[in-house]
This record gives structure tokens, C-alpha cells and sequence, in this order.
């Protein structure tokens, strides 16, 4: 039944009548919805129409206009919709931390002429960087570090005259550094900028003269990672203001300008692993110098430099291979700070004299394969780590301490750790809890602090770390941030020299923090609010998303009574109730039969899952709930010889039931891949889905904070993992065709049979597992989707599915239908004949067969691309050609050209006869199986996928063709 028009305009004006009563502007709240629309998940109380008088999560307003979003660590997922222009009051856009909210940054993101920081840290953003950002004057901190970008750095980035922060860092980054060309400005126009961070990119060229001046304030200057070439220009000798300094890891050749000491004021100079030339540089009179590396370079043969002893404030100095030769001060060894020395691969010679007043804070001493003869230490030994190994004073037989390889019996330095002050036996924390240095259980905040360029190397000594510690604690008290305690612990230095350290932040006076606490913690540590103690350098945090406590509720506060403004606004307020009443009956009385279908088809969807008494807990046919004791008694308390898998979900466990039945235990972790909308959507659907070809749910369990789903015992593992070799069981085609069938009637039981039909939209090899008669069993329903009665066979939807599997059209349109399942299951046919990942370097196997396929020869003339343990003959591999045709119709690019599932099972049986293996029952299977020796793996560990939720489409996407 349709709607009068009068009835739909009359009701508009209503509509748009209360909006007028909300706190928000209307084209910000529009533009607000576009974005979180585009999202799979969004904060708890973002519902209504009024995001500043409800006061939204992570949003801030200014009257009635929204000037900030702050959503860090909300395990945000999709994109960023172009939408965002209409906040054209916001000077604040923090989404750090939500590592699936990628795809491209829209360039309308241009328009937003009151923005003062972006920082987009650690998402998946992808494709080039808008030039439009350049547009964005009153911008002063732009972090787009550690995504996926790629393309050059626009140059038009060189117009934002007031950016203090600007960082690129860890991105896929091609071209040179930008400068002023005589008609666009480069980055040379950026004076007042202080942090120039562009490491770990695909950076190249020169790096230009232009771009260093004596007017610019440059602090930082991290070029390091890239693949720049040719000299370091002498114009960095004017940067007077620089305190860092990294070029290291790169092809940068020549010598070392001259100049370089009229740096006073740098603190850690980064010149490793180039192919610099010319003299060893002089660092005379640069007292400020902490952290000396030029290792790897191809300076002239010296002598020991004069500059070595006269550097007060050095703590490391790294000269390893540089054919310095010479014998070593021992004031050296006696500098105050001094802490590491690693001068392996030189030629120092004669003796080695430490003398007795050597630093107490000198850690390491490396000279391995020099020349030093003899060695002398005054009063006592040197008890720390000192190296001799491949000196000549280090003779055959030699049981000398220093003379012993490292990692073979020098002990091991135990790094730093946050001690723990529990007076008695401390507290067993749940699950999802960790203990705290206080020795309370509690749900900390998470993640990776990275320090660029820190001027110690000690990573043992509490006086580098415990400082840090009281002084976060410290700054985050004063920012009025509920953090009652903090733990540091495992700090190294990674494969780009970066000091890596793990960071727990412990909730004050509660469990666990709630969404505001998160949002506003995040943005302190993405906008480099707080700041370390200076010997820590310029850093970046990587935060782990945060998952908050299902029991909390965040009150909207009460809004004044509006009544009589809302009746002034309403002409004849009596008429409108009319209007009012008369839409409920209407669409009452059209909703009706759907809703009924609604309540059945959401029933375990909409139900709460803060509560998990058994009165609560919905009675679903063929599912059982069990509560966390017996899960743990049946798997041994969740032993290590029953860890049967692993995935992003958390880990399997074998279990025995007490009727002796064998089942698998999936037992979910904290950050795992899988949420609560998902664990919900699997128990629903499997609960009343039953076909011998699709995994039987045997129950789940809701108890002591924990998600776990219990299935049948599948005893051959996946698909993919026979495929690859590493079940050991070996496939040959009329059992590949066997396992095709099961898996195409298990799809077309979805399709078909299921009441409402469902779309599985994860359909692939490791999706598909083999019990021991090798039955095919679609299982992983995480994903699925019900097409309700009304949605005439599609629903539009985010798109979500594993890449090299996904239905194009399906991407495209957002219209999810069961010829999505039908492309996947094409493409799960090709991989079954090829043994290759759909998606791999850059090759897309949809594509591959296309382009190979010859109908006029044997096999399609597709040897090249067949399993070599197919055997390409046609005798052996009977109804190829035939079963290829229905592979490529499978994968048609529209979906109306796809056969139904339906027809693929009555095609696959016709092919199998073909090939001489017309029984199709269980007991055909397993009278010709045969196995290699192996140790099986279990097939619900999964093998972390790369799984694409919604936007645009990552740079590595191959799009069929």
C-alpha cells in the first residue's frame, strides 16, 4: 500500500519541524550521518538527530556546530565519506588507530576551511593524498603516518603556511621532496614547520638544495627508509634549530658536508647504511650530540677522530665498518653519559686501555674484528658486556670472557619492565583483564609507542624508563584523564631503528575505561599533546582498538520541554496529531507481515548481550548453551595439546563432551578479528541451518565475559590447507570434483532452502572443510547475510568478503545478492584446478584463466596453469573442459549472467560422471582417500586472511577483467 503524497509531505514538515528543535546544525548533522553511514560500527550513543544536545561520543561543538571528532581506537571500519565537507566548521578530525577504515581520502576533505588537525594514524587509507589538502590554510597538523598511501607528495602541500606537525611517515610514497618549480610552492615554503617526518616510504631522487633554508624552523628532519640518492646538500648546515637529524637507510653518496657542525643544537645524528664518501665528518663543538650512527658507509681509511672525547653529552656511538684505524682514548670510555660503543669492523689497534674511571652507565663495548692486542683495565674488571671476537688478542683456545661469541654464554640483558607492587599472591584476572603495577585486575588501553630517535641505547636500566612512566602518569593527570597507573614493558629497536615499547594504560578508580575516556586519550597521544622527556625524541603511538564494557550505558541527558515551541510550529497542532496517528495506522498495517518476519529473523540479533543469565539467553533450536566451566573441564582447562588452530578469531580447542562426542572450541581473544555482531549472526544462522554439507553449530557460550562457539569436530581440515599440502591429504580430480559438489549444494541449500534465504559472502578454500569421509562442509557464517521477504532477492549492504573472491558487481553497486556467493564459489572452482591463491602478487587467477583459455586445443590449452598434481592429460582429467565453462560462467561480471547454484550442483554431477565418479555419496570419498604422514591442523584456526569490509578498494586490488 503507497502513501498519499500529501500524507509523505505533510510528514516531512513534521520531520523537519522537530529538526529545527535539535542543537545541531542541519547540514552538519547530514554530513555527520553520511559519515557514520559509511561505517560498520559507530559509538553506542550516536542514534537520534542531534549530535551536540545529546552530546555524542568523540564529538565537540561549538553553539550548534560540530568543530571536532575524536573516534581513536573505536575499531571503526569502512571509509571516510565524502560527506565531510558539510562540517564546514570542523577544526578537529582525529580517527587514529582504527586499522580497517581505509580506502581513499575524498578530496573534499578540501573544503573544510576551518580544520587545524587531521590526523588519520594508523588506519588503511589508501591511493594518492589528496592535492586538494593543500587548500586547508589554517592547518597545523597533518599526520597521515602509517597507512597505505602512494602516489607523490603534492606539491600544493607546500601552501599550508602554519603547519607545525607534518608527517607522512610509513606510507608507500613514490617521487622527490616537492620544492618551488617558478609557479607552485613546494615544501621549501614551509618555514614555520618543526617536524619534517617522511620515513619508511619509496621516496627518490636528490634531495634537494632548494629545500633548506636559513629561515626555516626544522627540528626534526626524518628522511630515513626511502631510496633518496645523490649528495646531502650543504644547505642543511643552515638549519641551526635542527635536534634530529635521520637520512640513514638510503643510497645517499658523496661526502658529508663540511658544515654539518654548525648544527649545536642536534642531538641525534642517523647517517647508517648509505654510500657516503669523502673524510670521516668532523662533529667538533657539536656538544649537543647524544646518539652518533654512520655505520656502513664508504668514508676514507682515518685514524681515530679527536672529536671522539670531547662530546660530553654522547650516550651511543655507532661507527661499525668504517676502516678507522688507530688507537682508541681512553677518555672514551670515561664520558659521563656514555653507554654503548659499537666499533666492529674497524682497525683498531695496539692496546686497549679502559682505565678505572670508566662511565657507570657503559652498557656494551663491541670492537669485534679489529686489531687490538693487548687489553688494560685499571682497579677493577669491567663486569659489563665487552667484546673482543676476531681480534688478535683473542687467540685460538682463548677462555677469555670477552673473547666468547655473543648468544653464546654472555648472559642475556633482561630488558625493562614495569615492576609490579603486589604485597601478597596477586589477584587471577578474567579474560579480557591484566593486572596492573598497583596489582589490581583491570582493562587497560593498549598499544606501541615508537620513538624515532631516542639519545640512549640502555634498554635495560630503569633510570631511562621509570622517568617516562611518572612522567605520563603525571602529564595525564594534568589533562584530568582517569589513568590510575601505567606499565612499559619489552622495548627493542625494530628493523627501521625505531625503539619500540609496549604501553598499558590502567583505568583510575574503575574496571575499564568508557568511550569518552578512550576518545579523549587518544587524541592525546595522536596529536602529541602529551610529550615525552626530551632524551625520548620525537615519537608516534599505534593504539590497539578498545573494546568497552557491554554494561555501560551513557545516559543522554534530559532535553527542557519544548512543547509549546514545537506546538507553535506545528499549524493546527490537533491536525498534526490527526496526520501523526493516521501514518502509524498506515504504516502499522503495512509493516505488519514484514515485522512479523523481523521478529523472527532478528529475534538473536536484537538480543542483549550485556546479559547472560539463562533467562535471557534465547532457546535455539539445536544449539546448546554452556557456560565457560564446562568448556574449560571438557578441553583440559584449555590445555595446550588440545590448541588445535589460530586465527583472528582467537584459538580452537579440541573438546570431549561427556556422551563422547569430539567438538571444537572456538574461544575468541581480545582484539579479535570477529565481534559480537558477528558471533551473534553465526550462532543464529547456523542454529537453524541443517544440511549434511554445512558445519553443525553444536552451541556456544556467553559466560564470565567470554564468546566462544562450539562445532561438530571436523577431522580433515580445509580445503585450502589440502590444497597446499599442508593437511596431507592429497585431492586427486574426481575427488576435487566430489569436494566441488558438496560445496556447491551446501551454498545452494543456503540459497534455496533456507528460510529467509541467506547469502554466506565468504565463500573460500578456507571456508570449506573436509571431514573424514572428505564431505565438503561450507562453514564461517561471521560474514552471512539474510535476504529478508521483501528484499525481491538482494539487500543493499557494506561490503565485506576476502579479497580475490569478491563479486565486483557486488562491490560496485552494494547490492548483495546469491550471485555473490555464485562469483566466489567461480572463483573457488578455478583455484581448486590451479592450486594457486586467487590474489597473489599482483596476479588475479579469474584473470589468468580469461586470458589463457584456447577452446580450440586439449584442456583449453591451460597446462601452464593447472596443479601439476592434477596430471594434465585429458584422460586424467576427464569433463575439464567442461567443468572450466561453468567456472567461467560462475564468474561472469554480471550477476544475471551467473548461473544459480541450483544449476552449478546439476552441471558439477553431470562433469563427474563424465570423469568416471558417479557415486557421489560419503562412502565413494573416503574408499579412495589417501594420506601423506603429516600432523593434521585444524580447520577453524582459519589463516588470517586479508578480508576487505567496505570503501574503496585497496591499492592492491586486481579487478577482474
Amino acid at each position: 500500500m503507497e502513501l498519499s503524497p500529501w500524507l509523505v509531505f505533510l510528514f516531512s514538515v513534521l520531520v523537519q519541524a522537530f529538526a529545527i528543535l535539535a542543537d545541531t546544525n542541519g547540514r552538519d548533522n547530514a554530513g555527520l550521518s553520511g559519515i557514520a553511514d559509511s561505517w560498520n560500527k559507530k559509538p553506542s550513543n550516536w542514534n537520534g538527530i542531534d549530535p551536540c544536545g545529546d552530546k555524542w561520543i568523540g564529538i565537540t561543538c561549538t553553539g550548534n556546530r560540530i568543530t571536532a571528532i575524536r573516534l581513536s581506537s573505536f575499531g571503526l571500519s569502512g571509509t571516510l565519506s565524502g560527506d565531510i565537507q558539510s562540517l564546514s566548521e570542523l577544526q578537529n578530525l582525529d580517527l587514529s588507530y582504527n586499522k580497517d577504515l581505509g580506502g581513499p581520502l575524498p578530496s573534499s576533505i578540501g573544503a573544510l576551511s576551518n580544520l587545524e588537525n587531521l590526523i588519520l594514524v594508523g588506519c588503511s587509507f589508501s591511493g594518492e593524498i589528496p592535492k586538494e589538502l593543500g587548500q586547508l590554510s589554517k592547518l597545523i597538523f597533518l599526520s597521515l603516518n602509517s597507512n597505505k598511501f602512494s602516489g607523490p607528495i603534492p606539491a600544493s602541500l607546500g601552501n599550508l603556511s602554519k603547519l607545525y606537525w607534518f608527517d607522512l611517515a610509513d606510507n608507500k610514497l613514490t617521487g622527490g621532496l616537492p620544492v618551488f618549480d617558478g609557479i607552485n610552492l613546494g615544501l621549501d615554503n614551509l618555514t614555520n614547520t618543526k617536524h619534517f617526518h617522511f620515513g619508511i616510504n619509496l621516496l627518490s631522487g636528490p634531495i634537494p638544495s632548494e629545500i633548506f633554508n636559513s629561515h626555516m624552523k626544522l627540528i626534526h628532519l626524518l628522511l630515513d627508509n626511502n631510496n633518496f640518492s645523490g649528495s646531502i646538500p650543504p644547505t642543511l648546515g643552515l638549519l641551526n634549530p635542527l635536534e634530529v637529524l635521520r637520512f640513514d637507510n638510503n643510497k645517499l653518496t658523496g661526502p658529508v658536508p663540511s658544515n654539518i657542525n654548525n648544527l649545536t643544537k642536534l642531538a641525534e645524528l642517523h647517517l647508517e647504511n648509505n654510500q657516503l664518501t669523502g673524510p670521516l665528518p668532523d662533529l667538533t663543538g657539536m656538544n649537543a650530540l647524544s646518539f652518533v650512527d654512520m655505520s656502513n658507509n664508504t668514508f676514507n681509511a682515518s685514524d681515530s677522530p679527536a672529536w671522539f672525547t670531547t662530546l660530553p653529552s654522547l650516550t651511543s656511538l655507532f661507527l661499525e665498518n668504517l676502516r678507522i684505524s688507530g688507537q682508541l682514548p681512553q677518555a672514551l670510555f670515561s664520558l659521563p653519559a656514555i653507554q654503548t660503543l659499537r666499533l666492529r669492523g674497524n682497525r683498531f689497534n695496539g692496546t686497549l686501555t679502559i682505565g678505572s674511571d670508566f662511565g657507570t652507565q657503559l652498557q656494551l663495548i663491541d670492537l669485534q674484528g679489529n686489531q687490538i692486542t693487548a687489553i688494560t683495565v685499571g682497579g677493577s674488571q669491567y663486569s659489563k658486556t665487552l667484546i673482543l671476537v676476531g681480534n688478535p688478542i683473542c687467540v685460538a683456545g682463548s677462555n677469555e670472557r670477552y673473547c666468547t661469541p655473543p648468544g653464546q654464554s654472555n648472559p642475556t640483558t633482561k630488558l625493562y619492565a614495569t615492576t609490579k607492587n603486589c604485597s601478597a599472591l596477586p589477584p587471577t584476572c578474567l579474560s579480557n583483564q591484566l593486572l596492573s603495577p598497583t596489582c589490581s585486575c583491570a582493562v587497560p588501553y593498549t598499544g606501541t609507542l615508537f620513538f624515532r630517535s631516542p639519545s640512549f641505547s640502555d634498554l635495560s636500566s630503569p633510570a631511562n624508563f621509570v622517568p617516562l612512566e611518572q612522567d605520563m602518569k603525571s602529564q595525564f593527570t594534568k589533562f584530568n584523564v582517569p589513568v590510575g597507573s601505567i606499565s612499559i614493558h619489552d622495548p627493542f629497536f625494530d628493523s627501521n631503528n625505531n625503539l619500540q615499547l609496549s604501553l598499558e594504560l590502567f583505568p583510575s578508580g574503575k574496571i575499564q575505561f568508557g568511550e569518552q575516556d578512550i576518545s579523549e586519550l587518544g587524541f592525546l597521544l595522536s596529536n602529541q599533546t602529551y610529550k615525552p622527556p626530551s632524551k625520548f625524541g620525537p615519537y608516534f603511538f599505534i593504539g590497539k582498538q578498545y573494546t568497552f564494557a557491554s554494561d555501560v550505558i551513557i545516559p543522554s541527558k534530559s532535553k527542557p520541554n519544548r512543547l509549546p515551541l514545537i506546538i507553535g510550529i506545528s499549524v493546527g497542532g490537533a491536525v498534526l496529531v490527526v496526520i501523526v496517528l493516521a501514518l502509524v495506522i498506515v504504516i502499522a498495517r503495512r509493516k505488519r507481515k514484514p515485522r512479523q518476519t523481523e521478529e523472527r529473523s532478528q529475534s538473536f540479533v536484537s538480543w542483549d548481550m550485556k546479559s547472560t543469565s539463562a533467562s535471557t539467553i534465547p532457546q535455539l533450536r539445536g544449539a546448546r548453551t554452556f557456560t565457560f566451566d564446562e568448556l574449560k573441564r571438557i578441553t583440559n582447562n584449555f590445555s595446550e595439546a588440545n590448541d588445535i588452530g589460530n586465527g583472528g578469531y582467537g584459538k580452537v580447542y579440541r573438546g570431549t563432551l561427556p556422551s563422547g562426542q569430539l567438538v571444537a572450541v572456538k574461544r575468541s581473544q581480545q582484539g579479535s578479528l570477529q565481534g559480537s555482531l558477528e558471533f551473534r549472526t553465526e550462532i543464529e544462522l547456523l542454529s537453524r541451518v541443517h544440511h549434511k554439507n554445512v558445519v553443525s553449530l553444536v552451541g556456544f557460550c556467553l559466560d564470565q565475559g567470554e564468546q566462544m562457539l562450539v562445532y561438530e569436530y571436523i577431522p580433515n581440515g580445509t580445503l585450502k590447507e589440502s590444497l597446499t599440502g599442508k593437511s596431507g591429504v592429497r585431492l586427486d580430480w574426481r575427488r576435487r570434483l566430489r569436494v566441488v559438489l558438496g560445496a556447491a549444494k551446501g551454498i545452494a541449500y543456503l540459497h534455496e532452502l533456507a528460510d529467509p534465504p541467506i547469502v554466506h559472502r565468504d565463500i573460500k578454500s578456507s571456508n570449506v572443510l573436509l571431514d573424514e569421509r572428505l564431505n565438503a562442509k561450507v562453514s564461517d557464517f561471521g560474514l552471512s547475510k539474510p535476504l529478508g521477504e521483501d528484499s525481491r532477492g538482494q539487500v543493499t549492504t557494506q561490503v565485506k568478503g576476502t579479497m580475490g573472491y569478491l563479486d565486483p558487481e557486488y562491490y560496485m553497486t552494494q547490492q548483495l545478492t546469491e550471485k555473490s556467493d555464485v562469483y566466489s564459489f567461480g572463483v573457488l572452482m578455478l583455484e581448486m584446478v590451479t592450486a594457486r591463491k586467487p590474489l597473489e602478487r599482483g596476479r588475479y587467477v579469474v584473470r589468468e584463466v580469461k586470458a589463457a583459455v584456447d577452446r580450440t586445443k586439449d584442456l583449453y590449452g591451460l597446462h601452464a596453469l593447472l596443479d601439476p598434481a592434477l596430471g594434465a592429460s585429458s584422460s586424467a582429467l576427464a569433463g575439464l573442459e567442461q567443468y572450466v565453462d561453468l567456472a567461467l560462467r560462475c564468474v561472469e561480471e554480471a550477476g544475471a549472467d551467473r548461473p544459480s547454484m541450483g544449476e552449478a550442483v546439476g552441471e558439477i554431477e553431470r562433469i563427474l560422471k563424465m570423469a568416471g565418479g558417479g557415486g557421489t555419496g560419503p562412502d565413494s570419498a573416503s574408499n579412495s582417500m589417501s594420506y601423506a604422514s603429516r600432523t593434521p591442523r585444524h580447520p577453524y584456526g582459519g589463516d588470517s586472511p586479508f578480508e576487505y569490509s567496505g570503501g574503496g578498494m585497496p591499492s592492491s586490488r586486481v579487478e577482474p577483467k
